[in-house]
């Protein structure tokens, strides 16, 4: 036997032996349907209605809401937000500004004091400034791809918080904050709640602008600022589609 082994030994060239490669598609099925069962269950969500009764669960796209999170593109997709935030109205008065004779105060030489030419140079008291700043636009672009990704990781990092939650659809019947209200109360919401819906109505938006707190957009205008700062997203299903839809890359 231990004869054989040798011969098999020799039989082998040198660098021929290499470990088996594992194969993707036969662990998939050869994977137990408790783990499956498992992996669904993580990336499920419940849909509720505006009583905050059960009424299905929905699976969140990977490419959307389980993507990494890059937390430099966040960064980089913030201050590009704040920065077209910034009015830029500051200005200071120049030499050509302020009040002031252009007079020469005395003439060039023979006095014994120093030349000066009029009386709002920069060197002088109530004088003009020299480099102040000026009414300029501190908006700047992001590349349509960075901006894209950064709202990818801005919603994962918001499933990851468990502050997603999703809702069938928002019936205000008419423009009553105190139905509102209620709809949040229900949902057991509080501090800062950005409700996303597709197209919403005038007496949802009229509804939700005296609640403290509340932001109402469309889903084509959902930020990363927005998703950032708030405590809960509320997300309509029509709306959730129409992100999908727009962020799948």
């Amino acid at each position: 036997m231990a004869e054989k082994k040798k011969a098999d030994a020799k039989a082998k060239p040198k660098g021929e032996v290499r470990k088996k490669k594992k194969d993707p598609i036969a662990d998939a099925d050869t994977a137990d349907v408790g783990t499956t069962a498992k992996e669904f269950a993580k990336s499920a969500i419940d849909v509720v209605n505006t009583s905050n009764e059960k009424v299905s669960n929905i699976v969140l796209h990977p490419d959307v809401f389980r993507t990494r999170v890059n937390k430099h593109l966040l960064y980089e997709a913030v201050k590009q937000y704040r920065a077209g935030a910034r009015a830029g109205t500051h200005a200071t008065k120049n030499r050509a500004l302020v009040s002031g004779s252009g007079k020469k105060p005395w003439r060039q030489k023979g006095t014994g004091r120093a030349r000066v030419g009029e009386t709002r140079t920069p060197l002088w008291r109530h004088g003009g400034t020299v480099f102040g700043p000026q009414p300029r636009d501190y908006s700047y672009d992001m590349p349509k791809k960075a901006r894209a990704a950064a709202l990818r990781s801005a919603l994962s990092q918001s499933v990851e918080d468990g502050r997603l939650k999703i809702v069938d659809h928002f019936d205000i019947a008419e423009p009553k904050t105190k139905e509102l209200k209620a709809i949040l109360v229900k949902l057991g919401l509080d501090g800062k709640t950005l409700l996303v819906d597709s197209k919403p109505t005038d007496n949802l938006i009229l509804s939700g602008r005296n609640i403290p707190g509340l932001k109402v957009v469309d889903a084509s205008q959902v930020n990363v600022y927005d998703v950032l700062d708030c405590r809960t997203l509320l997300v309509s299903q029509e709306a959730l589609t129409k992100l999908e839809e727009r962020l799948t890359p």
